[in-house]
């Protein structure tokens, strides 16, 4: 088996990825995404270096992804901030969901938050 590296047994049955190449061989519960263990046995699946992948995770490893709405960023602009990829509308104050990208935010609570609403909400005065 290409996953666990156990000898397959005369008569189990076992899962052949095309995709993969002829050498390759995995028990029906091998066979899983190497990101989220997700089985992937009767579902479509990914072969990308040496990898399997569910649908979810090789397009991950293709295009980032918004920290915002959770779907796939395909723009060439778009905003890394606080560690994650954000559509650049997505990236917004979180008191009053104007747009942060390119300008000075604050974070509070681990929650962006423009310079005129931290003023107005969060400093001490």
């Amino acid at each position: 088996c290409y996953h666990c590296k156990l000898r397959m047994k005369e008569g189990d049955p076992a899962v052949y990825a095309e995709r993969a190449g002829y050498d390759k061989l995995w028990h029906p519960g091998c066979f899983v995404c190497c990101t989220c263990g997700e089985l992937l046995v009767d579902m479509i699946y990914f072969w990308k270096n040496g990898n399997l992948y569910c649908g979810r995770h090789y397009c991950d490893s293709e295009r980032p992804r918004c920290a915002g709405c959770d779907e796939l960023i395909f723009s060439n602009e778009y905003t890394l901030a606080e560690g994650q990829n954000w559509h650049l509308k997505h990236f917004c104050c979180f008191d009053c969901d104007c747009v942060l990208a390119g300008i000075t935010y604050i974070t509070v609570n681990d929650k962006p938050v423009c310079k005129s609403c931290y003023m107005r909400n969060h400093a001490v005065v």
